[in-house]
C-alpha cells in the first residue's frame, strides 16, 4: 500500500469519526437532523455554503475547464460573487419566514407561500430530479481523485463504494451535523491544496504566474480571451445572470439556510464568501499550467489536468493530501444532497398524500430513505451512460425555473398566485427538457436572430417562458370563476 492511499483513507475514516460523533448530545428528530435545531452559527453555516460551493466539480472542472476552455472559465467566479451579493438580502427573509413556520424543506417554503401542498410536491420532483445527477456528478468525481491519487490502487468503482458507505452511514446517523463537521476538514484542506497547487506549480513550471500567461498566450493565442462565437460576451453574461439566479435554488442549499440561528449569519457570509471565491483562481492557475505540461487531454480527460500535473510533479505524500482534500468536496455535498432528497420525498411528497403519518415517522422514514437514493445514484453512476449526461446539463436549469416564484413570493403584495407558479415552474421544467434533450441552442431555434442573441445560453429561454406563463396565469381570475359557479348552485 503506496503512502498516498494510506493518507487518503486516514482521512476518510478521520471524516466518518467526525460524522458519527457530531450527533452526540442530541435528540435526532426531524428538525435536528435536516436543520440542526436552527442553532448554527456563523461559522457553521459559512463551511456548508461553502461545502456545496466547493464539490468536485470545482476541484476537477475549475481546472479542467481553465485546461479546455480557457477565458470562459472565468463564469464560475463572476456568477458566485453576484449570487453573494443577492444573498445579503434575500436569505434572511427566507430564514425569518422559515422559522416563524417551522419549515425544514425548500418544498415547505413553496408550499406555505402559495398555500398548496400540490405545489410543495411539483418543486420537491423538480429538486429530486436535478439532485440525483447532482450526486452522480459527486460520485464519479470521487471515484476519478481516488483512483488518480492511489496511482490505480484503488479502482473508481471500488472508491465510489467506500465513499458512499461511509457517507450514508453519518448522513444516517448524524444529519446535517455530520455533514457540518466533515465541512470544517474539508474547507481547510481544500484552501490548503488549492492556494499551494495554485502558487508552486506555475512557479515551477514558468517562474511566476504572469510569465505562465505569457506562455499559454504565446502557444494559443487567444485562448485566454473570450472568443467571438459560442461562449462569447452575450454567453457569458447571460450564463453569469442565469446561475446566480440558480444558484440558492439547490434543495440542499435551503437546508444551510434553515439552520442558522440568526438573519445575521447571512449579512456576514455575504460580506466573506466573495472574497474566499477567489480560491478559485488558484485552481484556474493549476489548469492553465498543465496546458503544456501535460498536453493531449481531450473531451472529458481534461479533467485530470489537476491530478496528472500534481502526480507528475510530486512525492506520493502530497498526492495523497492532494487525493484526500477531492475526497472531502464529494462526501461533503454528497452528504447534504442525500438528506434533503430524502426529506423532500417523504415530508414533501409521502407526507402530502399519507396526511396520518406522524412527524416520528416521517423522521424515521426520511433516515431509512438514505441508502435508497444512495443506490439509486449509484445505479446511475455506473449505469447511467449517456442518459445521466442529458440529467446533469438540465440540474442547473431545472432549479433555476424555481426562481420567479420564490423571488416574488418575498415581496410584500405578491400578485403570484399557486396556479400561476405551478403553471410557470411546469412550463419552464417542460423547455428546460425539450430544449436539453433535443440538443437545441438558441442559434438552432432561432437562426435568423443576430449572433450576440444566437450565443446567449439556452436556458433563458426557459426563464422567459417560466415568466410569461406565471405572470399570465396569476391574472387569470380562478377565485372569482369559483365563487360565480358557487353562488349558481345555491
Amino acid at each position: 500500500m503506496n503512502a498516498a492511499l494510506i493518507i487518503i483513507f486516514a482521512f476518510l475514516l478521520f471524516s466518518l469519526y467526525l460524522g458519527l460523533q457530531a450527533r452526540r448530545g442530541k435528540d435526532m428528530n426531524l428538525e435536528q437532523w435536516t436543520v440542526g435545531g436552527r442553532g448554527f452559527g456563523t461559522i457553521f453555516v459559512f463551511l456548508l455554503m461553502a461545502g456545496e460551493i466547493y464539490t468536485t466539480f470545482t476541484f476537477l472542472g475549475g481546472s479542467g475547464w481553465a485546461y479546455g476552455k480557457g477565458g470562459p472559465t472565468f463564469y464560475i467566479i463572476a456568477y458566485g460573487c453576484l449570487a453573494y451579493v443577492l444573498s445579503y438580502w434575500m436569505l434572511p427573509k427566507v430564514w425569518k419566514y422559515a422559522k416563524e413556520h417551522r419549515l425544514m424543506s425548500q418544498s415547505d417554503f413553496f408550499a406555505r407561500k402559495y398555500d398548496s401542498p400540490m405545489l410543495g410536491v411539483l418543486v420537491a420532483l423538480v429538486g429530486v430530479v436535478a439532485l440525483i445527477p447532482y450526486l452522480v456528478l459527486q460520485l464519479k468525481g470521487l471515484g476519478i481523485i481516488v483512483s488518480e491519487a492511489s496511482y490505480g490502487t484503488i479502482s473508481p468503482t471500488a472508491a465510489i463504494w467506500i465513499g458512499v458507505l461511509a457517507v450514508t452511514i453519518y448522513v444516517m446517523i448524524s444529519g446535517i451535523h455530520g455533514s457540518a463537521w466533515t465541512a470544517v476538514v474539508k474547507d481547510i484542506m481544500i484552501l490548503v491544496v488549492a492556494v499551494f497547487l495554485g502558487i508552486y506549480l506555475p512557479f515551477h513550471y514558468y517562474g511566476g504566474i504572469q510569465p505562465m500567461f505569457e506562455a499559454v498566450e504565446q502557444a494559443k493565442p487567444g485562448f485566454l480571451a473570450l472568443p467571438d462565437k459560442g461562449m462569447s460576451a452575450s454567453w457569458f453574461i447571460s450564463t453569469v445572470l442565469l446561475t446566480a439566479l440558480g444558484f440558492y435554488m439547490w434543495p440542499h442549499t435551503f437546508g444551510s439556510i434553515y439552520s442558522a440561528k440568526s438573519a445575521n449569519v447571512f449579512r456576514k457570509n455575504a460580506i466573506i464568501l466573495p472574497i474566499y471565491q477567489l480560491v478559485l483562481l488558484f485552481v484556474f492557475f493549476v489548469g492553465f499550467t498543465a496546458i503544456l505540461q501535460v498536453p493531449g487531454l481531450e473531451g472529458s480527460d481534461a479533467d485530470l489536468a489537476l491530478l496528472k500535473l500534481s502526480i507528475q510533479t510530486f512525492d506520493p505524500w502530497v498526492i495523497g493530501v492532494i487525493g484526500a482534500a477531492g475526497l472531502l468536496t464529494a462526501m461533503v455535498p454528497g452528504s447534504m444532497i442525500l438528506m434533503s432528497a430524502s426529506t423532500l420525498l417523504v415530508k414533501n411528497v409521502y407526507q402530502v398524500f399519507v396526511p396520518s403519518a406522524t412527524d416520528e415517522q416521517v423522521a424515521k422514514l426520511a433516515k431509512y430513505l438514505v441508502p435508497v437514493i444512495a443506490l439509486v445514484s449509484l445505479y446511475f453512476t455506473f449505469r447511467g451512460g449517456d442518459t445521466i449526461v442529458a440529467l446533469l446539463l438540465m440540474g442547473y436549469s431545472l432549479v433555476t425555473q424555481l426562481f420567479p416564484a420564490f423571488v416574488l413570493s418575498l415581496q410584500k403584495q405578491n400578485f403570484v398566485t399557486k396556479q400561476g407558479a405551478f403553471a410557470g415552474i411546469l412550463a419552464g421544467v417542460a423547455t428546460v427538457a425539450y430544449i436539453t434533450l433535443s440538443d437545441s441552442s438558441v442559434g438552432t431555434l432561432f437562426p435568423s436572430l443576430p449572433q450576440v442573441v444566437q450565443d446567449l445560453n439556452v436556458g433563458i429561454v426557459a426563464l422567459i417562458v417560466n415568466t410569461a406563463v406565471t405572470i399570465t396565469v396569476s391574472l387569470i381570475p380562478f377565485r372569482s370563476v369559483r365563487a360565480d359557479a358557487e353562488k349558481r348552485v345555491v
